[in-house]
C-alpha cells in the first residue's frame, strides 16, 4: 500500500488534484473516506481493473491533493467531483464510495445531477446524526489540536485510526494513513478538515435520497464505531429498493477489516446492474 499512486493531476480552483487510472472498460470511481485517502482502495482497485477502467482521486486536503488553508469541506468536494467526472468524460459511471466519499457521491448525484449506473455506499456519511467523539471534541477545540506539539498528534493519531478498525493493525497498515498527517503543516490541515465538518451538507441532501435515480447497495460493517449500523437501516428506509448488507468483524473501515466482502458485493453488484442499471429503474430526474 505505500507503493499506491496517483500520478496524474488536475487543476481545481486553482489546486492541484491527484488521480490515478487502472484497466479498459466501462468506467468504475472510487471514492475515499476522511481521514483516509485513495490508497485504501489499494486492494480493490487492481482486481476491478481486470474487467473494468477504474478511476480513483484523493479528495482536496487529503492524501497526495493541494491542501489548502481555506474550504475542504463536504460542501467543495461534490464540485470537484462534478469537475473530475467533466475532465475523465464519464457517462453513467458505477460509483463505490466510502465515508466522506459517500456523502460526496450522494451530493454530486443530487446537487449537481450526475447520473451513475450504480452506487455502492459503504459505511457513508449520510444521516444524522455523524462524527465520532473526537470529531465531536476537535469541532469545538481546533487551535488547540492543531498547535498541540507534534510528539501528542502523533500519538493520537493511531489510536484514532485504529479505532476504524474491528481488527488489531499493525503499524505497517496504519503507516500509509497517519504518514499522510505527519508534520506541523500537515497536522494543522488534519484538524482543519475535521473542524469543517458539519452537518447541513448533509441536511441538504438527506431528504431527497427516495430522488436517487440508480440501483443502490449499502454495506455496513457491524462493529462500525464511528457511525453505527443503525444509521445504516435509517439510510436503507430511506432508499426506495436499495439493498443493506451488514458486513460481520468489520468496523468503519472495512478495506482493512474485510476487504473480501467489499470485493465479493462490488463485483456481484456490477455484474448485476451491467450498463442496464440505471434504464432499469424507473424513477424520474430530479426536478
Amino acid at each position: 500500500m505505500t507503493n499506491w499512486l496517483t500520478p496524474e493531476t488536475f487543476d481545481f480552483q486553482g489546486h492541484t488534484i491527484r488521480w490515478g487510472s487502472l484497466g479498459e472498460g466501462a468506467p468504475v470511481v472510487l471514492m475515499h473516506g476522511t481521514p483516509f485517502w485513495s490508497c485504501e482502495w489499494a486492494r480493490l482497485a487492481p482486481l476491478l481493473a481486470t474487467e473494468r477502467k477504474v478511476y480513483f482521486f484523493d479528495m482536496l486536503g487529503y492524501g497526495n491533493s493541494d491542501r489548502p488553508a481555506g474550504d475542504v469541506s463536504l460542501g467543495v468536494q461534490n464540485r470537484l467531483f462534478a469537475a473530475l467526472a467533466d475532465h475523465w468524460n464519464l457517462t453513467l459511471p458505477d460509483i463505490v464510495a466510502h465515508d466522506f466519499g459517500g456523502a460526496t457521491a450522494l451530493r454530486a448525484h443530487l446537487i449537481d445531477g450526475i447520473d451513475y449506473n450504480s452506487l455502492t455506499l459503504i459505511d457513508p456519511v449520510a444521516v444524522r446524526p455523524w462524527g465520532s467523539p473526537l470529531v465531536q471534541h476537535v469541532k469545538h477545540h481546533e487551535a488547540a489540536f492543531a498547535g498541540m506539539p507534534g510528539y501528542m498528534h502523533e500519538a493520537i493519531l493511531p489510536a484514532y485510526l485504529q479505532s476504524a478498525m474491528k481488527r488489531k493493525a499493525t503499524r505497517e497498515t496504519l503507516a500509509p494513513y497517519a504518514d499522510q498527517w505527519l508534520g506541523e503543516e500537515k497536522q494543522a490541515a488534519f484538524y482543519r478538515q475535521i473542524a469543517q465538518m458539519d452537518q447541513r451538507y448533509t441536511d441538504e441532501v438527506q431528504d431527497l435520497y427516495a430522488r436517487i435515480r440508480c440501483p443502490v447497495r449499502i454495506l455496513w460493517g457491524e462493529d462500525d464505531e464511528w457511525i453505527p449500523i443503525e444509521r445504516g437501516r435509517e439510510l436503507h428506509a430511506m432508499i426506495p429498493g436499495s439493498e443493506f448488507i451488514p458486513v460481520s468483524g468489520a468496523g468503519h473501515l472495512m478495506q482493512e477489516d474485510a476487504p473480501e466482502a467489499i470485493a465479493f458485493h462490488v463485483q456481484a453488484f456490477l455484474k448485476a446492474t451491467g450498463r442496464k442499471g440505471r434504464q432499469e429503474r424507473d424513477v424520474s430526474p430530479c426536478p
